[in-house]
């Protein structure tokens, strides 16, 4: 070990400790001449935003299970897609996933661009995802910066200065350690230490590549960093979902407007959100409210949801919304929320048939 960071000693530690990641392509094999996938890369980047790789193994698998190309995805229902991405969240992702894939298919013949500027020009693609698709899949020496690489190079370098004010100085500290050779592997490598050595809590610092060039370690502050700006408390917010079913087995529902939270999605006819929710009963009926509320916390705050049901018959038409066949139904292409809502209003629906 070196007393100074090399990117050549941390790339002979991935070669051996390289995650077996689903939509990774290993040193080894890459060295013999595999290359990555870039609709693959892609898919894990925008799924990995926010979520942990443990949630999105499944998620990825299955998505490349049911839509193996970037061309399967683009030619995909909305719907579908929207019900399979259930539960990762951060639903303006799976919006932007289907233009994007759209866009690479209409604008690029089925090809992702290869430098970081052309796959800017993608629908939801940002600097960190095109920088990662642009290192990984065409190992162009792009700098790939996540939470991972940030706590790295903030114990690295013993930068106190918290996040998210310290983005440019770890950016830059990243940029320094950039190798020309091997870029792909080298943003990958970083990535593996910081989620298995260089970790949030307990570092393994005995065993890490850069040990003797770690300047927190030296410092003894290594358990403090990355220092992050003090968190705002989440607020909670109120609502009313309504659940209607007529006598035929139809259910309401409404698709949600393209732009905000949930948009473009299934959902069920409700109140606004807030601290005090106006009733906005969808149509006239015997509406009874459950006991039970439906509960779901977004990334800003949390919300809680009461449950109205009501039973109504086959010449019922309601004021907002449509009422779905029974056979034309399928829970999983409701957003998790209202998942939640439906398993609670089935039970009392049923109660009262």
């Amino acid at each position: 070990m070196r007393d100074t960071a090399e990117p050549q000693d941390l790339l002979h530690w991935y070669d051996a400790n390289a995650r077996d990641l689903p939509w990774r392509v290993a040193p080894g094999a890459r060295a013999s001449g595999v290359r990555p996938d870039p609709y693959r890369i892609w898919l894990s980047e925008v799924m990995l935003q926010q979520t942990t790789v443990a949630a999105v193994r499944t998620y990825f698998e299955r998505f490349t299970a049911l839509w193996p190309t970037v061309t399967d995805l683009a030619a995909a229902e909305d719907a579908q897609v929207m019900g399979e991405w259930a539960g990762l969240g951060y639903y303006a992702r799976a919006r932007n996933l289907l233009k994007c894939a759209r866009a690479v298919v209409d604008d690029h013949g089925g090809v992702f661009p290869i430098t970081r500027e052309g796959l800017l020009g993608l629908p939801g693609i940002g600097p960190y995802t095109a920088a990662a698709i642009s290192a990984i899949a065409y190992d162009l020496p792009e700098v790939v910066v996540d939470g991972n690489v940030e706590r790295v190079m903030a114990r690295l370098h013993d930068i106190h200065t918290p996040l998210p004010t310290a983005k440019p100085e770890l950016t830059r500290a990243a940029a320094a350690l950039t190798p020309r050779a091997r870029p792909g592997d080298y943003a990958q490598a970083v990535m593996d230490l910081g989620a298995t050595i260089c970790t949030p809590k307990s570092p393994a610092c005995g065993i890490c590549p850069w040990m003797r060039a770690c300047a927190a370690r030296a410092a003894g502050t290594e358990a403090d960093l990355p220092r992050k700006l003090a968190k705002k408390e989440k607020p909670t917010r109120l609502g009313i979902a309504y659940v209607a079913r007529r006598d035929d087995g139809a259910l309401l529902l409404e698709r949600r407007p393209d732009k905000g939270l949930l948009g473009g999605m299934l959902g069920w006819p409700g109140s606004d959100w807030g601290d005090t929710p106006t009733p906005a009963p969808p149509l006239e009926a015997p509406w009874q409210m459950l006991d039970e509320e439906a509960r779901h916390t977004f990334t800003h705050f949390h919300l809680r949801l009461r449950i109205a049901v009501a039973q109504v018959d086959a010449t019922t038409r309601p004021e907002v919304g449509d009422f779905m066949p029974k056979h034309a139904f399928r829970r999983t292409d409701l957003p998790t929320v209202m998942r939640k809502v439906f398993d609670l209003a089935q039970g009392a629906l049923t109660d009262r048939a």
